[in-house]
Protein backbone atom coordinates (compact mmCIF):
# COMPACT_ATOMS: atom_id res chain seq x y z
CA UNK A 1 0.00 0.00 0.00
CA UNK A 2 1.64 3.38 -0.46
CA UNK A 3 -0.13 6.32 1.23
CA UNK A 4 0.15 9.51 -0.75
CA UNK A 5 -1.61 11.61 0.93
CA UNK A 6 -2.99 13.11 4.51
CA UNK A 7 -6.37 12.07 3.49
CA UNK A 8 -5.15 7.71 2.95
CA UNK A 9 -2.66 8.39 6.20
CA UNK A 10 -5.27 9.68 8.42
CA UNK A 11 -8.56 6.94 7.20
CA UNK A 12 -5.26 4.00 7.20
CA UNK A 13 -4.23 4.93 10.92
CA UNK A 14 -8.23 5.63 12.37
CA UNK A 15 -9.21 1.65 10.44
CA UNK A 16 -6.16 0.25 12.24
CA UNK A 17 -6.66 1.95 15.42
CA UNK A 18 -10.22 0.77 15.29
CA UNK A 19 -9.06 -3.14 15.16
CA UNK A 20 -6.51 -2.64 17.85
CA UNK A 21 -8.15 -0.32 20.51
CA UNK A 22 -11.98 -0.51 19.75
CA UNK A 23 -14.29 2.16 18.90
CA UNK A 24 -14.93 2.77 22.76
CA UNK A 25 -12.87 6.03 23.79
CA UNK A 26 -13.14 4.09 27.49
CA UNK A 27 -11.25 1.10 25.72
CA UNK A 28 -8.72 2.95 24.69
CA UNK A 29 -7.87 4.90 27.56
CA UNK A 30 -7.31 1.66 29.52
CA UNK A 31 -5.01 0.23 26.80
CA UNK A 32 -2.97 3.63 26.80
CA UNK A 33 -3.04 4.13 29.90
CA UNK A 34 -1.74 0.41 30.95
CA UNK A 35 0.60 0.49 28.06
CA UNK A 36 -0.84 -2.91 27.31
CA UNK A 37 0.59 -4.76 23.99
CA UNK A 38 -2.27 -3.84 21.35
CA UNK A 39 -1.11 0.05 22.50
CA UNK A 40 2.57 -0.50 21.53
CA UNK A 41 1.94 -2.74 18.95
CA UNK A 42 -0.24 0.00 17.32
CA UNK A 43 2.20 2.70 17.87
CA UNK A 44 4.67 0.82 16.13
CA UNK A 45 1.37 0.65 13.08
CA UNK A 46 1.25 4.44 13.49
CA UNK A 47 4.15 5.10 13.32
CA UNK A 48 5.19 2.85 10.30
CA UNK A 49 2.00 4.54 8.07
CA UNK A 50 3.56 7.99 8.83
CA UNK A 51 7.18 6.64 8.07
CA UNK A 52 5.57 5.45 4.58
CA UNK A 53 3.81 8.58 3.58
CA UNK A 54 6.70 10.51 4.49
CA UNK A 55 8.73 8.21 2.53
CA UNK A 56 6.42 8.05 -0.69
CA UNK A 57 6.72 12.15 -0.58
CA UNK A 58 10.50 12.66 -0.23
CA UNK A 59 11.23 12.86 -3.46
CA UNK A 60 9.17 16.32 -2.91
CA UNK A 61 11.04 18.35 -1.42
CA UNK A 62 13.99 18.50 1.55
CA UNK A 63 11.16 19.21 4.25
CA UNK A 64 9.43 15.94 2.97
CA UNK A 65 13.11 13.99 3.27
CA UNK A 66 13.93 15.30 7.15
CA UNK A 67 10.54 14.35 7.59
CA UNK A 68 10.71 10.93 6.79
CA UNK A 69 14.32 10.51 8.59
CA UNK A 70 12.49 11.39 11.66
CA UNK A 71 9.55 8.95 11.23
CA UNK A 72 11.70 6.31 10.15
CA UNK A 73 14.02 6.56 13.51
CA UNK A 74 10.59 6.25 15.54
CA UNK A 75 9.19 3.21 13.15
CA UNK A 76 12.42 1.87 14.20
CA UNK A 77 13.51 2.56 17.76
CA UNK A 78 10.14 1.22 18.79
CA UNK A 79 10.03 -1.84 16.46
CA UNK A 80 13.73 -2.66 17.82
CA UNK A 81 11.72 -2.71 21.42
CA UNK A 82 8.65 -5.05 19.96
CA UNK A 83 10.98 -7.35 17.69
CA UNK A 84 9.14 -6.02 14.47
CA UNK A 85 10.46 -5.18 11.22
CA UNK A 86 8.44 -4.29 8.35
CA UNK A 87 9.58 -2.93 5.29
CA UNK A 88 7.86 0.64 3.92
CA UNK A 89 4.65 0.03 1.20
CA UNK A 90 5.03 -3.34 1.85
CA UNK A 91 1.85 -3.78 3.62
CA UNK A 92 -2.13 -3.11 2.91
CA UNK A 93 -4.08 -1.52 6.23
CA UNK A 94 -5.57 -3.63 8.55
CA UNK A 95 -2.50 -5.65 9.40
CA UNK A 96 -3.10 -6.81 12.84
CA UNK A 97 -0.19 -8.33 15.09
CA UNK A 98 -1.22 -10.69 17.72
CA UNK A 99 1.89 -10.85 19.51
CA UNK A 100 4.55 -8.86 19.29
CA UNK A 101 8.59 -10.69 19.08
CA UNK A 102 10.19 -11.61 15.54
CA UNK A 103 8.15 -10.60 12.71
CA UNK A 104 10.16 -9.78 10.08
CA UNK A 105 8.66 -8.59 6.50
CA UNK A 106 10.93 -8.23 3.73
CA UNK A 107 10.65 -4.83 1.53
CA UNK A 108 9.49 -6.83 -1.65
CA UNK A 109 6.87 -8.51 0.12
CA UNK A 110 2.90 -7.52 -0.85
CA UNK A 111 0.61 -8.33 2.04
CA UNK A 112 -3.15 -7.60 1.39
CA UNK A 113 -6.25 -5.96 3.45
CA UNK A 114 -6.77 -7.28 7.34
CA UNK A 115 -3.99 -10.13 7.15
CA UNK A 116 -3.04 -11.49 10.67
CA UNK A 117 0.44 -12.52 12.15
CA UNK A 118 0.36 -14.41 14.94
CA UNK A 119 3.77 -13.96 15.99
CA UNK A 120 7.51 -15.10 14.96
CA UNK A 121 6.75 -14.86 11.49
CA UNK A 122 9.45 -14.28 8.54
CA UNK A 123 7.69 -13.07 5.35
CA UNK A 124 10.48 -13.10 2.68
CA UNK A 125 12.93 -14.25 -0.09
CA UNK A 126 14.70 -17.46 -0.07
CA UNK A 127 18.36 -16.03 -0.57
CA UNK A 128 18.56 -16.89 -3.79
CA UNK A 129 16.76 -14.22 -5.65
CA UNK A 130 15.11 -11.07 -4.63
CA UNK A 131 11.82 -12.26 -5.14
CA UNK A 132 9.50 -12.21 -2.15
CA UNK A 133 5.58 -13.27 -1.30
CA UNK A 134 2.55 -11.83 -2.24
CA UNK A 135 0.08 -12.76 0.21
CA UNK A 136 -3.88 -12.16 -0.41
CA UNK A 137 -6.30 -10.07 1.90
CA UNK A 138 -7.87 -11.58 4.97
CA UNK A 139 -4.97 -14.27 5.04
CA UNK A 140 -4.33 -15.61 8.55
CA UNK A 141 -0.76 -16.65 9.26
CA UNK A 142 -0.22 -18.85 12.41
CA UNK A 143 2.53 -18.82 15.17
CA UNK A 144 5.77 -19.50 14.29
CA UNK A 145 4.58 -19.85 10.25
CA UNK A 146 7.29 -18.37 7.37
CA UNK A 147 6.02 -17.90 4.21
CA UNK A 148 9.75 -17.89 1.95
CA UNK A 149 10.45 -17.06 -1.46
CA UNK A 150 8.23 -16.64 -4.83
CA UNK A 151 5.34 -17.20 -4.01
CA UNK A 152 1.46 -16.23 -4.10
CA UNK A 153 -0.81 -17.18 -1.38
CA UNK A 154 -4.69 -17.06 -1.92
CA UNK A 155 -7.16 -14.45 -0.18
CA UNK A 156 -8.93 -15.96 2.90
CA UNK A 157 -6.39 -18.16 3.71
CA UNK A 158 -5.46 -19.83 6.84
CA UNK A 159 -1.58 -21.06 7.43
CA UNK A 160 -0.89 -23.29 10.58
CA UNK A 161 0.96 -22.50 13.47
CA UNK A 162 4.73 -23.67 12.33
CA UNK A 163 4.33 -23.99 8.50
CA UNK A 164 7.47 -23.29 6.53
CA UNK A 165 5.55 -22.18 3.24
CA UNK A 166 8.14 -22.52 0.22
CA UNK A 167 5.39 -22.76 -2.98
CA UNK A 168 2.22 -21.14 -4.34
CA UNK A 169 -1.42 -21.79 -2.94
CA UNK A 170 -3.44 -20.00 -4.58
CA UNK A 171 -7.26 -21.45 -4.24
CA UNK A 172 -8.98 -19.47 -1.93
CA UNK A 173 -9.84 -20.51 1.44
CA UNK A 174 -7.40 -23.33 2.11
CA UNK A 175 -6.29 -24.39 4.78
CA UNK A 176 -2.07 -25.07 4.64
CA UNK A 177 0.11 -26.70 7.48
CA UNK A 178 3.16 -28.75 7.68
CA UNK A 179 7.11 -28.12 7.01
CA UNK A 180 6.89 -27.78 3.82
CA UNK A 181 3.50 -26.90 3.35
CA UNK A 182 0.65 -28.45 2.31
CA UNK A 183 -2.85 -28.05 1.67
CA UNK A 184 -5.29 -29.80 3.74
CA UNK A 185 -8.12 -27.95 2.87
Amino acid sequence: MQIKTKKELKETIEYEKNIYLGKSSKARIKERFTKYRLWSIFQYLKALRRAEYYFNKKSKNVYFEIKYLFAERKKNKIGNKLGIEICNNSVNKGLFICHSGSIVINGEARIGKDCILHGDNCIGNDGSNSEAPIIGDNVDIGVGAKIIGDVKIANDTVIGAGAVVVKSFEIPGSVIVGVPAKRVK
